[in-house]
C-alpha cells in the first residue's frame, strides 16, 4: 500500500504561481512512477503531468507544457507540481497518484494504469 497527500492548492490570482506536493508513504517509493491530474466540477479527471522514477523522464498535457513542473524527490518521498502563469481554467481539484513500475524507465498517462491516489487538493485561479 502507498499512502498519498497532496498539499499546497489555494487561491490565486490569474498569472500567479503555486506549488504543489505530494508526500508519500508506504512501500518504496522510488519503484513508483508518478503523475498529477485534475479534475474541474463537471468535468472527468485529466492528466496533467507524469515522471518516471529513474532519470526523472517527464511528460506533459499540452495545455500545461511550459507553464507547469513536475518533480521529485526520491530521498524524500515526495513529488511536486510548479505552476506558474496559472489561468482560470486551471481551477480543479488535482490528484497526485502513484503506479508501480518495475523498469524504473516510464511515465503514464492514463488515470487507469495507476495503482494508488490521495485525496486531491482544491486549486482556484480568479480572473
Amino acid at each position: 500500500q502507498v499512502q498519498l497527500v497532496e498539499s499546497g492548492g489555494g487561491l490565486v490570482q490569474a498569472g500567479g504561481s503555486l506549488r504543489l506536493s505530494c508526500a508519500a508513504s508506504g512501500r518504496t517509493f522510488s519503484s513508483y512512477a508518478m503523475g498529477w491530474f485534475h479534475q474541474a466540477p463537471g468535468k472527468e479527471r485529466e492528466f496533467v503531468a507524469g515522471i518516471s522514477w529513474i532519470g526523472g523522464r517527464t511528460y506533459y498535457a499540452d495545455s500545461v507544457k511550459g507553464r507547469f513542473t513536475i518533480s521529485r524527490s526520491n530521498a524524500k518521498n515526495k513529488v511536486y507540481l510548479q505552476m506558474n502563469s496559472l489561468k482560470p481554467e486551471d481551477t480543479a481539484t488535482y490528484y497526485c497518484a502513484a503506479k508501480r513500475d518495475y523498469s524504473g524507465r516510464y511515465y503514464y498517462t492514463n488515470e487507469y494504469d495507476y495503482d494508488y491516489w490521495g485525496q486531491g487538493t482544491q486549486v482556484t485561479v480568479s480572473s
